[in-house]
Order: structure tokens, then C-alpha cells, then sequence
């Protein structure tokens, strides 16, 4: 992970710090700041029943999608209705298309999956393309579809997590797909325990392997361009919460 962000390089001062909409995804109600100034251009938060989105109409794509995650929550069985939708929301030049997808070699990935929705309104949501990056095929159906299960395992365990899922663009070979929608380099997911007071994050290559990482907040952070816990301590940023091995089936 020392290849340096497509989108610039991580200023040390927070340059998007404006008040969330919503509050009710995050941790004190404080979303991530970004430290990226040109990753600041053309943000947009959308908030959603069960999750929050910071667009880029940069990239086309979410930079993150924010939830909590509940154990009374997961104990639902909703069937899964694959409803992929466009965002109405979106400037139609900020924001990708289903056309964008078709034959492009990739998945429809989502950052909040559609297996942690509370409800079958919430579900249908996390089907806009607001909340879907192109995700290699053999990682999705694979290590990261582990990884969502692990992440819901701990939920249950916790009773409570914190969590925001997110897309890197790293390098200066990102590939465009469509109508120059970015395809992610690297996808991760952070997760906090309110219960331990401790958080990590798995980290991904988007690409056909089985290999992830466990890594610390303090570490996403020099890479992202983003300060996802404004609140929290740098030593406690620096903590890694003990997650569940992804190939074990939760």
C-alpha cells in the first residue's frame, strides 16, 4: 500500500468539515472528514433509511457508505429482490448508469450490502448505484462476500458496530469504464466496537484473490485522505479490534 492516491495527495488539515445529514450513521453523529482536497470537488451525502453516502461526481461512484449495524436488526430474514437502480438524486453527469455496468467484466458491488438492511424498504435502497462500485467478480462472490458475513457475525456477537465501507482509487493506472466511471483499486471496510472501544479495517485489491488485510484506522487514514473517526484519539485510531478470519462461515 505505498502507491500514492490517483486523486492527490492527504493534506493534514481538514478541508471538508461540514455538517452531516446524516448524523444517525455515524459515531457521536460526526461523519469522516476529508483531508483530500480534490477529493472535496463534487461531493454530494446522500442519506438512505439504513445507510449514508458521500458521492463523488469525480469518480461516479460512492467514496463511502456509512451504517450501524444491530444484532436485533440482523436476526431478520428478508428475501433479496436485486433491484438495481440509477440515483434520481445525482446530476446525470456526476453519477454512473446501469448502461455502465453491461459487458463491462465486472460485478454490481455494493459498499452497504444488501444482506444487513432492517427491512425491505431499506434493502430495495442499497441497490442505487449511489451505494455500487464495479467490484471484480472472484473477489465479490468470494473473500468479500466473507468479509460482509464475518462483519455481520461480530454485529451479533457485539450487539452494535459501527461501519463505513469504502472504494480507494490508488495509482496512476485506474481504469475508467462507461461514461468514465472510475473502477476502484482497493475497497475496505472500517469497523468499530462500541463495546471494546476499538476499531480495524479490512482492505481488499479489487482483483480475482483470495488475500485481504487487517490494518488499523491510523494506517487507512495515511492512504485515504480521509479522517473517518474525527473524534476519536490517535492512539486509539491506532488500536486494531480483533475481527473475525472471513473464510470462516459465520
Amino acid at each position: 500500500m505505498k502507491k500514492m492516491l490517483l486523486l492527490s495527495i492527504v493534506s493534514t488539515i481538514s478541508l471538508y468539515a461540514a455538517q452531516t445529514s446524516c448524523p444517525q450513521f455515524y459515531l457521536d453523529g460526526e461523519a469522516p472528514d476529508i483531508l483530500n482536497k480534490n477529493m472535496v470537488q463534487k461531493t454530494r451525502e446522500l442519506c438512505y433509511e439504513a445507510f449514508g453516502v458521500m458521492h463523488s461526481g469525480i469518480t461516479k461512484t460512492p467514496l463511502w457508505s456509512a451504517e450501524i449495524l444491530l444484532r436485533e436488526n440482523l436476526e431478520k430474514k428478508i428475501p433479496r429482490k436485486d433491484v438495481f437502480h440509477e440515483e434520481s438524486r445525482l446530476p446525470r453527469n456526476e453519477r454512473s448508469e446501469l448502461s455502465d455496468f453491461v459487458r463491462s467484466g465486472y460485478d454490481r458491488g455494493h459498499l452497504t450490502p444488501s444482506a444487513d438492511a432492517p427491512t425491505p424498504s431499506a434493502q430495495a435502497e442499497t441497490f442505487t448505484l449511489a451505494n455500487i462500485v464495479h467490484q471484480d467478480h472472484v473477489l465479490n462472490a468470494g473473500v468479500w462476500s466473507s468479509i460482509e458475513s464475518a462483519t455481520r457475525y461480530l454485529a451479533k456477537k457485539e450487539g452494535r458496530l459501527h461501519v463505513i465501507t469504502g472504494a480507494l482509487f490508488m495509482g496512476n493506472r485506474v481504469k475508467a469504464i462507461g461514461n468514465n466511471v472510475l473502477v476502484p483499486s482497493m475497497i475496505y471496510k472500517v469497523i468499530y466496537s462500541p463495546k471494546q472501544q476499538k476499531a480495524a479495517v479490512y482492505v481488499v485489491d479489487n482483483a480475482p484473490s483470495k488475500n485481504y488485510k487487517v490494518i488499523s484506522v491510523s494506517d487507512l487514514e495515511k492512504y485515504a485522505g480521509i479522517d473517518f473517526f474525527p473524534k476519536m484519539s490517535e492512539t486509539q485510531k491506532a488500536e486494531i479490534l480483533d475481527l473475525p478470519v472471513p473464510q470462516e462461515k459465520h
